[in-house]
């Protein structure tokens, strides 16, 4: 019945605050007038808050303050995305189970999210805090048929992709810290990326994208260890959200960048997109590789998505991958 909900709560997003007749409902779904009552008593019971009104219906007035699928699937229903979404109370890792999927052949695209992790994962084996709700946990698998070298400036696209959606939707501006952290304007951090992808010799078969998004919680919130660096869009906004409403909005950002990505007209508003969103652009900073670190003056990315530094001298570095810190001026 999670389809019948969804396409209740589809009518009251599309009435936008006014009242929708469960007549209207029931005749537009095929069902009686008391199964559409008894599904909006469930849905008052999970959390719904629902008004009557004398001869027009019910309008809805409030919703759960934690992703719910029936509601998750109405917005995404809402801004017509069609790949498949894949809904778990708990996971051990999206990218893991998305991995799982590709493994015994699930149709791609599709997106995995979950509530809760239990061992979520960021860049080089770190562990990421996963709060059990009010956070985005969500990866996206393709099979894409690529060249491996085509993939360089993947993540760093679809950062900006996520960037420009949080702007234009939320009006917050975020900004990129190459290679894969998602800044507030305070300079906390709300979001990581994890990038993941089987390949043969000359193709990427396999390609799954993960991003962890901190909609909710104040520093307070956060392990000892993490609060004075991490921080959430509601924090910065200093407003609560609607999480179904901005998770559905992220998932289809996201696969309209990899539709972008795909048909190579990416590359157009990259450049532009970077420049808007870099915070890392003309400061001192130190760069952790394989060997000795390298410093010296960041001075933008080449068309790859390298991090270019000024050493000094005038010779310039570039930097494929690596751990960035700032340096004190």
């Amino acid at each position: 019945m999670a389809d019948l909900d969804s396409s209740i709560l589809l009518a009251f997003l599309e009435a936008d605050g006014e009242p929708v007749s469960g007549d209207r409902l029931a005749k537009e779904l095929g069902v009686s007038r008391v199964a559409i009552w008894s599904r909006l008593e469930r849905l008052r019971a999970a959390g719904y808050v629902f008004a009557a009104s004398t001869r027009k219906g019910y309008a809805l007035r409030s919703v759960p303050r934690h992703l719910d699928p029936a509601l998750l699937d109405a917005h995404l229903r809402l801004l017509k995305v069609s790949p498949k979404v894949e809904f778990l109370a708990e996971v051990d890792s999206t990218n893991s189970e998305a991995e799982r999927r590709l493994a015994v052949g699930q149709e791609a695209p599709f997106a995995v999210l979950a509530r809760t992790q239990k061992a979520g994962r960021g860049r080089l084996g770190r562990k990421w805090h996963s709060a059990p709700s009010g956070n985005l946990y969500l990866s996206l698998a393709f099979r894409p048929f690529i060249p491996p070298d085509r993939l360089k400036p993947f993540t760093l696209w679809m950062g900006l992709a996520l960037c420009a959606h949080v702007e234009k939707s939320l009006g917050l501006k975020l900004g990129l810290k190459w290679p894969n952290d998602l800044q507030s304007p305070d300079g906390r951090k709300v979001a990581g990326m994890l990038t993941e992808a089987r390949l043969d010799a000359d193709s990427v078969r396999e390609l799954v994208f993960g991003v962890g998004l901190n909609l909710t919680g104040a520093p307070k919130d956060f392990p000892a260890d993490l609060r004075a660096t991490a921080g959430s869009l509601e924090a910065a906004l200093g407003s609560p959200l609607d999480l179904n409403r901005e998770a559905a909005g992220v998932i289809a950002a996201l696969f309209r960048a990899w539709e972008q990505f795909e048909e190579g007209t990416w590359s157009r508003s990259f450049r532009k997109l970077w420049s808007h969103h870099d915070v890392l652009a003309g400061k001192s900073v130190r760069v952790g590789l394989r060997g000795d670190p390298v410093a010296g003056v960041v001075d933008g990315i080449d068309d790859e998505g390298s991090l270019i530094l000024r050493t000094g001298g005038g010779r310039r570095a570039i930097i494929s991958s690596g751990e960035v810190t700032l340096r004190k001026p």
